[in-house]
C-alpha cells in the first residue's frame, strides 16, 4: 500500500504572553513512498513542530495533510492517535522509554495500544526487534543500564513494533557522540532498504548527507 505524503500550505503559530509566533508559514511538502528525507534546519527554524503535524502530535492551524489518502487534519486527536499507532513509528531525540519496565515491555507497549497480537505474540515480536537492533542480550534490562545510543536502539525497536510504513525521527541523534550516531544513521539506511518511508529531522548536514533527498527549513519556510 502506498503512503505518499501531501502537505499543502501548512500553517502553524505558537500563543505567547508576546503575541503569536508563527513556527511553519505556509509548507507545501510532497514525500514519496519509500522515501529516506532530512529535514534540515537550525535550533527554532520549524523542523520540529514540522514532524509534529505530520505526525497528529500537534495539530496545524491552517492547510491540508494527506498521508496514503488518509486526510490527517480531518481526524480528531484519538483518531490520529490511533491512526499513528498503526501506521507510523516515532523516535524522539530524549528516547521517552519507560524507566520502571525492562526492554522487552517497552517494545510491547505500542501493540498494547493498538491491541495486535496475542500477549505470546507481542513478546516474541520485542525480542526479535531487539535483535534487530542488537540489544537481544539486554532484554531483561532497564533503560537506565543501557547507554545512549543503546536506548536509542530501543527506542527504534518500539517504533517498528507495530511494522509502520512510516518511520519518523527527530533528531534522533542529537545525544549521541560521532561514532555512536554514525551507527544509528546505519541502521536508519538499513531500514529506508525494506521499503519503509523515513522521515529525519537534524541540524547536523553530516548526518544529512546519509539521506536521499534533504528539505532544508528556516523561519517556518522551506528553502
Amino acid at each position: 500500500m502506498k503512503f505518499d505524503i501531501e502537505l499543502r500550505n501548512i500553517k502553524k503559530s505558537y500563543k505567547t504572553t508576546a503575541g503569536a509566533i508563527p513556527a511553519l508559514r505556509g509548507i507545501n511538502l510532497d514525500i514519496q513512498t519509500g522515501e529516506f528525507l532530512v529535514v534540515l534546519g537550525k535550533s527554532g527554524a520549524g523542523k520540529s513542530t514540522l514532524v509534529n503535524v505530520i505526525t497528529g502530535i500537534d495539530e496545524a492551524d491552517e492547510g491540508r495533510i494527506s498521508i496514503g489518502g488518509t486526510n490527517i487534519h480531518m481526524l480528531d486527536e484519538d483518531q490520529r492517535a490511533r491512526w499513528r499507532g498503526t501506521h507510523m513509528g516515532v523516535v524522539f531525540q530524549f528516547f521517552q522509554l519507560l524507566p520502571s519496565i525492562n526492554l522487552i515491555r517497552n517494545v510491547t507497549i505500542p501493540m498494547e495500544f493498538c491491541g495486535v497480537h496475542s500477549p505470546a505474540e507481542r513478546r516474541c515480536r520485542s525480542l526479535d526487534l531487539l535483535k534487530s537492533v542488537g540489544l537481544a542480550e539486554h532484554a531483561h534490562k532497564r533503560p537506565s543500564q543501557l547507554s545512549g545510543g543503546q536506548q536509542q536502539r530501543v527506542a527504534i525497536a518500539r517504533a517498528l513494533a507495530n511494522d509502520p510504513s512510516i518511520l519518523v525521527a527527530d533528531e534522533p541523534t542529537g545525544n549521541l557522540d560521532s561514532k555512536t550516531a554514525a551507527e544509528i544513521m546505519e541502521l536508519f539506511k538499513n531500514l529506508s532498504k525494506t521499503g519503509k518511508t523515513l522521515i529525519l529531522v537534524t541540524h547536523d548536514k553530516s548526518i544529512a548527507q546519509k539521506a536521499q533527498r534533504v528539505v532544508e527549513i528556516e523561519n517556518g519556510v522551506i528553502k
